[in-house]
């Protein structure tokens, strides 16, 4: 890539200013001492999946938390309130794959008319999500976010050991019939696997509101990471612009975890997640709640702090704030290098949640 087009498509690493939303009043909880503010909250519904990745479950499979250790959906309705109460405006249900939960319906009602909150969005394989999408929505789910890493199913069966390939395509054309727009497809690319599917994939934003995320191939407990996996950002953009003349990078917000672009003539777009090689913490946002009920501030980072124990034990919401914000404090500037992550012991993805 030249210097020209390098320019053009840098970002900024600089620490963004905090931005308090005006019409919901934010708490010190939420800000931690870098002055970043958390307003987007990732819920882990379930660690179960009717799907079992590679890069995200080990072969042998995980152990799962018991299910009395788990939320129950009144303790993730009462964490989520506070969040939300304290300046959170967004929450991200996952899994696991959030949509076997059984009362996930009732789970996104409760959530989606907690006061303040602007959007409620889920991150799903697409394998049940087609006949339940109609209630879901009514149910306020109001952003979809369908991982998808191959477009030829014999592959797909490979990196899921699970059929269910068309069930998926099935799923994102429910999601654009019922108005989503854009549908955000994950795509996690992975060299010898599913690199030479990146143009397959951007044509999918050519006549549909799509909005593919080419995503980084990332280190977690089980799934065997290696550097020669993963196919770097500037690596997929040269794919992508060497095909495509018309790609023109969109002004992202300070707090984007993706670099995003358009392409001219196409309806949907195209976006980078690039946390291995250009990582993007000044401007995280980003706070995870995890289905056993742990708290983490960070991704990569090993440490989680307990929020179902204390609340089982009787703890007020005040109590409860203080925990959170004492580990929002805690906070790190940045996570560690992907060698040094991939070094660190971790969750398996399963278990943190997608």
């Amino acid at each position: 890539m030249n210097g020209t087009m390098t320019k053009m498509y840098a970002t900024s690493s600089e620490m963004p200013s905090v931005e308090v939303p005006k019409d919901n009043p934010v708490s010190d909880m939420l800000i931690d001492s870098f002055g970043r503010l958390h307003s987007y909250l990732r819920i882990s519904l379930t660690e179960r999946c009717n799907l079992r990745c590679q890069y995200c479950m080990p072969a042998e499979g995980v152990e799962l938390t018991p299910s009395p250790q788990l939320l129950s959906q009144n303790e993730i309705v009462r964490l989520a309130n506070l969040f939300v109460s304290s300046g959170v405006t967004k929450i991200r249900l996952t899994g696991g794959e959030p949509t076997i939960r059984k009362d996930i319906d009732e789970v996104c009602l409760q959530l989606s008319n907690l006061p303040g909150l602007k959007t409620l969005a889920m991150t799903t394989n697409g394998i049940t999500l087609a006949n339940k999408l109609p209630r879901l929505k009514e149910c306020g789910l109001s952003l979809l976010n369908i991982s998808l890493d191959t477009l030829v199913p014999a592959k797909f069966e490979f990196m899921t050991r699970r059929k269910g390939h068309e069930r998926v395509l099935k799923s994102i054309d429910a999601a654009i019939e019922l108005g989503y727009s854009p549908v955000k497809v994950n795509c996690v690319v992975m060299r010898g696997f599913n690199d030479d599917e990146i143009c397959d994939f951007v044509e999918l934003t050519r006549e549909k509101p799509i909005n593919v995320r080419f995503i980084e191939f990332m280190p977690f407990d089980g799934n065997v990471w290696n550097v020669k996996k993963l196919v770097s950002y500037s690596e997929m953009l040269n794919i992508v612009v060497k095909k495509y003349t018309g790609l023109r990078r969109i002004q992202d917000h300070p707090t984007e975890t993706a670099k995003n672009f358009r392409i001219d003539g196409h309806q949907g777009s195209v976006s980078f997640i690039t946390s291995m090689t250009d990582h993007f913490c000044a401007g995280c946002n980003r706070l995870r709640l995890l289905a056993d009920g742990n708290f983490k501030v960070c991704l990569f980072s090993p440490s989680e702090i307990g929020l179902r124990d204390p609340m089982r034990c009787g703890v007020d919401d005040n109590e409860l704030k203080e925990i959170i914000g004492a580990a929002v404090k805690r906070k790190k500037a940045a996570h560690a290098g992907m060698f040094d992550i991939a070094k660190t012991p971790n969750r398996p993805m399963i278990h943190i949640g997608g």
